[in-house]
């Protein structure tokens, strides 16, 4: 709409202080690709080869004449066409995709990125708009103010954390008009959840993997109720993510003592991105097979993978276990085969760095700057069709270079001897 009055603006960077212009400053100084190298060295050894040429000449025809072909050599000789036919290509695409939201970091990863095979996806924030709602929160007991307990309780360990499940708690319990409980001792357990002390209770909110593997350790637990068993049973099969409220304080199996008890179930759905189907849809014509990695439990991974069109899942991997999932994936491949890996987490980062090639997401929700330091590719929008985009420019531009060196290589081969 249009307004009046006073618009202030204050510019914080400038140039290469900014983001982009960081992270194209950075591009310049890192590795060339092969055929960049490849070029290079073979303008110098034309250089050196056409003045050694120009000298052996000089000893084989008198010197009128080998004045009058030495001339003529050096003026066809054009190490500058096998000099320009790499960077031009590079400078052209990097303009390009720069101006598509596709910021090339490492020209060497870009031409690797033409021969990528399979793409590794993580879920949320990248195949999803990483904005979860909080969609239930009930207690084991059922009653309203069992319910407002169990989110105060949650909300109390979520105060203060970027994760994108505890700004749905906290959301939630604003909306509410929950009192914000004190708590101490809080930590992350990555991959799990979080725990601390409330109200003088210890408290966990956890994911089901934590909530099995203490089950299954040698710990007194009361199972959830039949009634929190069946809302996790229908949010599983819609698709939503889950976390359980377990409170007290462990104690072993045979030792005296009031133990654990699951206290009360939170569900999350998050949407799926608009473009994401049509981004896979566009990777899988290109021939590259599509997997998604998540910390998820599997239904709900499996339900989000079906909706946008991926059949390969691996479901409930922690955070320092997706680097593994990617180097497993680089194993199956072929020679001459790449695996690419996109996301836009913290969590991300080791994965984007053990793949060929690592593509960060700075998105709506703006990727973590460790993600993006990773990578080799930033999509400057949570757009998955951009890598479809690059991907096609890729080969585009791996195709142009050949060609490039094609005519470079063949002018000197032709000119040269003809000259001299």
């Amino acid at each position: 709409r249009i307004v009046s009055g006073r618009l202030v603006v204050r510019v914080t960077a400038l140039g290469e202080e900014t983001r982009l212009g960081a992270i194209l400053s950075r591009a310049q100084c890192l590795e060339k690709s092969p055929l960049h190298a490849l070029a290079d060295r073979t303008a110098k050894g034309l250089v050196s080869a056409a003045l050694g040429f120009s000298l052996v000449l000089f000893l084989i025809f008198p010197p009128l004449v080998a004045i009058h072909r030495v001339v003529a050599l050096l003026i066809v000789t054009c190490p500058c066409a096998l000099g320009l036919a790499i960077p031009l290509c590079f400078s052209l695409a990097t303009r390009w995709a720069a101006k598509r939201g596709v910021v090339i970091q490492n020209e060497s990863v870009f031409e690797r990125f033409s021969q990528i095979e399979v793409l590794a996806c993580d879920k949320t924030g990248t195949l999803t708009e990483g904005r979860p709602q909080l969609l239930l929160c009930r207690s084991r007991q059922g009653t309203e103010a069992d319910d407002q307990r169990v989110l105060q309780w949650a909300a109390a360990l979520q105060a203060g954390s970027e994760h994108p499940l505890a700004r749905a708690v906290n959301a939630a319990a604003e909306a509410q008009g929950a009192k914000v409980l004190p708590a101490r001792d809080v930590q992350a357990v990555p991959g799990r959840g979080v725990e601390g002390w409330v109200d003088s209770e210890r408290i966990r909110l956890c994911s089901s993997r934590w909530l099995r593997e203490i089950q299954d350790s040698d710990v007194a637990i009361t199972p959830p109720s039949d009634a929190l068993q069946r809302a996790a049973e229908s949010a599983r099969q819609e698709g939503c993510s889950l976390s359980w409220m377990v409170a007290g304080q462990e104690r072993g199996s045979g030792e005296p003592g009031e133990p654990l008890r699951v206290e009360g179930l939170l569900t999350f759905g998050d949407t799926i991105k608009p473009s994401a189907r049509a981004g896979v849809a566009a990777l899988r014509a290109l021939g590259v097979r599509c997997v998604m990695i998540s910390g998820d439990h599997a239904q709900a991974a499996q339900v989000m993978a079906r909706q946008v069109g991926i059949d390969e899942v691996h479901a409930e991997v922690l955070p320092a276990d997706k680097a593994q999932v990617v180097l497993e994936l680089k194993q199956s491949m072929l020679a001459g085969q790449h695996v690419a890996m996109v996301g836009d987490g913290v969590n991300d980062a080791p994965a984007l760095a053990a793949a060929d090639v690592g593509l960060a997401m700075a998105g709506d929700q703006g990727g973590t700057d460790v993600a993006m330091e990773t990578a080799g590719l930033t999509l400057m929008r949570g757009d998955v069709g951009l890598v479809a985009e690059a991907l096609a420019l890729s080969g585009a531009v791996h195709t142009k270079l050949r060609q490039n060196l094609f005519w470079a290589f063949a002018y000197n081969v032709v000119g040269v001897p003809l000259a001299a």
